[in-house]
């Protein structure tokens, strides 16, 4: 047991590549841990890490070691989780980033859901768009919207749901804007492009009837990376937005937004859950099972 606990904080050491951090998510002091690596290349016979001032660099050795040792550190830890799953008690604290817009529009409900199926579960979110790195930063998974990452190559990817995407804007703008009987109208409209897939200037975009499509060049004003915003903008009278039917929901309800070109949709954004590994905690696991059950994989056309 003494050596699998040494290759436990081997595996954080090379995988935050510092001493300092790996002593703060480990939560022990910096020169025990620095004594124990230690020991472990007196053990093993080998020096895994070059030390600096500065930074941790991996030797040949330890980039082999890390490499086995990462999936033998994730086996255990996932042995030993699993016994809370057998007394269906899961605990511990899941870290989650996802967009902002995502967390406090559709997806609110299902999280609450599963904070009260798993009482014993604690959750640290950040809300953010940006890029984390899963290899080097204490989360668990990211969810993200769109296509899923391509690098780096050993993300895995689970597709959780999917969002469709329809035009949306308040009456006030409906009354003074110019008509809109088709999609090829809309390039004489405003619109605000909400989920960091447009940049300002001319885009085409296809817009579905049924087995029809068109592609429609469109200026875009207003480009940006929150859906939230856009979904503003459209209520102020600003222009257009494209938006997910939940997002839109109440402001249908209210009056705010009215739905455009109702017959056309545009296609689906979908919405992954993403991992460094396959091998997760019980809690991560569940989380991401859950969170698909519950949300449901929705298919273009629903309002």
């Amino acid at each position: 047991m003494e050596v699998l606990n040494y290759m436990r904080l081997f595996v954080e050491v090379a995988r935050t590549r510092s001493f300092r951090r790996a002593a703060e998510a480990l939560d022990m002091p910096n020169s025990t841990l620095s004594r124990h690596i230690a020991e472990l290349e007196k053990t093993i016979g080998l020096r895994l890490l070059h030390r600096s001032t500065r930074k941790v660099e991996l030797t040949e050795a330890g980039e082999i070691y890390f490499r086995r040792c990462q999936g033998i550190v994730e086996e255990a830890r996932i042995a030993h989780e699993s016994l809370l799953d057998m007394a269906e008690r899961p605990s511990g604290t899941l870290r989650v980033s996802l967009p902002v817009d995502l967390a406090t529009g559709s997806m609110a409900p299902v999280l609450a859901a599963f904070a009260r199926a798993y009482p014993l579960i604690a959750f640290e979110f950040d809300l953010s768009p940006r890029r984390i790195d899963l290899q080097s930063e204490p989360f668990d998974l990211a969810i993200r919207i769109g296509p899923p990452p391509t690098a780096p190559s050993m993300l895995v990817a689970r597709q959780i749901a999917l969002l469709p995407r329809f035009l949306y804007a308040s009456p006030d703008y409906l009354k003074t804007a110019g008509p809109l009987r088709h999609p090829t109208d809309l390039s004489q409209h405003v619109l605000c492009i909400g989920q960091g897939e447009a940049r300002q200037g001319e885009t085409t975009r296809t817009f579905y009837r049924g087995d029809e499509a068109v592609d429609v060049s469109i200026t875009t004003r207003f480009a940006m990376n929150s859906v939230g915003l856009s979904r503003s903008l459209a209520r102020q009278g600003i222009g257009i937005a494209v938006l997910d039917s939940e997002l839109a929901r109440e402001d249908l309800a209210s009056g705010q937004l009215r739905r455009v070109l109702p017959e056309w949709n545009l296609s689906p954004v979908q919405v992954h859950a993403i991992t460094e590994t396959r091998l997760l905690p019980a809690r991560t696991r569940l989380f991401i099972d859950f969170v698909k059950t519950n949300w449901g994989v929705r298919k273009t056309g629903l309002a």
